[in-house]
């Protein structure tokens, strides 16, 4: 092999990389949806039992308005080393009266999700900016200070009071 083939093959196989790291990437999460066994749950025929055995586990259930059951498809795409972005999702939200039938079913896409950038590594809050020093050391003197609370004596704050 020569230099100028093997320079050639250098190449041509540094191309090819750099094509593959532009490929398209195409991802799916969750549940995934099979049309005619969400077309057979009914609202008033319907129970939590038959919906767990004809769709499954639920991807997430509610813990209020009785326990709604939701089901979550989401197809996503990105390039490289990008984060993925949601090109499609389907939301399936099953709702049930108090005795444990269907009552509603509520199908939504990818218009109700909501895109959440996380502001660095803290949650940005109302009131006071506290550093570290100040959280640690903070509190000395406080207790027992008047208005503070619980331990001062005769304020009914727990301290003892003397007869």
């Amino acid at each position: 092999m020569s230099v100028s083939s093997t320079r050639l093959a250098v190449l041509g196989l540094g191309l090819a990389m750099a094509a593959a790291a532009c490929t398209p990437l195409r991802s799916h999460q969750g549940y995934v949806v099979d049309t005619d066994l969400v077309n057979s749950i009914q609202p008033g025929v319907d129970n939590r039992q038959s919906v767990l055995q004809t769709l499954g586990t639920p991807t997430i259930t509610s813990q209020f308005n009785g326990g709604d059951w939701y089901y979550v498809a989401r197809d996503s795409r990105n390039l490289g080393f990008n984060l993925p972005h949601p090109a499609s999702q389907i939301t399936l939200q099953i709702s049930f009266d108090p005795a444990g039938n269907v009552s509603a079913i509520r199908r939504s896409g990818i218009d109700q999700a909501a895109d959440i950038s996380p502001y660095g590594k803290t949650t940005p809050t109302l009131g006071r900016q506290r550093g570290f020093f100040q959280d640690l050391f903070g509190n000395i003197g406080a207790v027992g200070a008047p208005g503070a609370g619980a331990g001062a004596p005769g304020t009914g704050g727990g301290g003892r009071t003397r007869p």
